[in-house]
């Protein structure tokens, strides 16, 4: 083959290889299209129609849905409370799972995956059946509320209220946290940590310079993970809550199903995945940061 030929055949190559590709790419695309991102189109498009009494949705466009929301103080209260709740969450659930990430990452052989398998397991349970057993435990007649009667102490109320959504979430989220940050975990190398050790370096400053910049990208990815859960979680807060608690997936499921305004839960729907897109953002930040640093 001459040179010339070989110049004359290579962009008929790299057309070739290109239609490959879409051709690859378009069931997957399609997909996509089909069952995300025209839902996601329609959404938007019901939060700007206007609500009907008795649960219509009328053919008028309007923006009296946004302007309602941002404009209506319990809506304002509602955002940020759902958007303080989940972060706490998101805090507790780290704080509580880290350790246990750590210990599973230094671990070797059966031990290993035997404790592998006892994080994994609450995922093989629903929660449903998780939050109704969290009920029973945090009640007014539960154990908890009776062994710190009997030590004297004054039980606060556990149950239908933040603090019980707060308790049950964290340990339904810690499996999806544990999980994340055992995935971050790659670049942490116990060489390094015994080389700043043997440089006179005590445990507390191995780990604040060492081991927690090293397990950075798994904090990140934990927490982006169980923030986005906790926005979106339904079950343990509209149970636990007793309807007491407000957040933005109970008011989404009461807008829809109790008072069937439609436009006004597809409204608060939409406002969901915006906070979505701003915590990916954040997350893709944080990691350039970490990448840079």
């Amino acid at each position: 083959m001459t040179a010339g030929t070989a110049t004359f055949l290579e962009p008929a190559k790299r057309r070739g290889t290109g239609n490959v590709a879409v051709a690859l790419l378009l069931p997957i695309a399609l997909v996509n299209a089909v069952g995300f991102i025209w839902p996601i189109l329609n959404l938007a498009g019901l939060s700007i129609r206007e609500a009907l009494p008795g649960g219509g949705i009328g053919e008028n466009f309007t923006a009296a849905n946004w302007s309602g929301l941002l404009g209506d103080g319990f809506y304002i209260d509602l955002i940020v409370n759902s958007l303080v709740v989940s972060l706490t969450i998101t805090l507790l659930t780290l704080l509580v799972s880290y350790p246990i990430a750590l210990y599973l990452h230094r671990a070797t052989g059966a031990w290993k995956s035997f404790l592998t398998v006892l994080v994994i397991s609450p995922l093989l349970t629903s929660a449903v059946v998780r939050t109704y057993g969290w009920i029973a435990l945090l009640s007014d007649t539960g154990p908890v509320v009776k062994a710190m009667t009997a030590l004297g102490i004054p039980a606060p109320r556990l149950m239908f209220n933040t603090t019980g959504v707060v308790i049950g979430l964290t340990e339904i989220l810690m499996p999806y946290m544990i999980l994340a940050l055992m995935a971050g975990f790659g670049r942490l190398d116990p060489r390094v940590e015994e080389a700043a050790s043997t440089l006179g370096a005590r445990p507390f400053a191995v780990f604040r310079r060492v081991v927690l910049p090293l397990t950075a990208p798994g904090i990140a990815l934990g927490c982006l993970l169980c923030f986005v859960l906790a926005v979106s979680s339904f079950i343990t807060p509209k149970l636990m809550g007793g309807g007491r608690v407000f957040l933005l997936a109970t008011e989404i499921y009461d807008q829809a199903i109790v008072t069937l305004n439609w436009p006004l839960a597809a409204t608060l729907s939409v406002l969901v995945l915006v906070i979505f897109g701003a915590a990916l953002v954040l997350y893709s930040r944080a990691m350039r940061l970490l990448e840079q640093g």
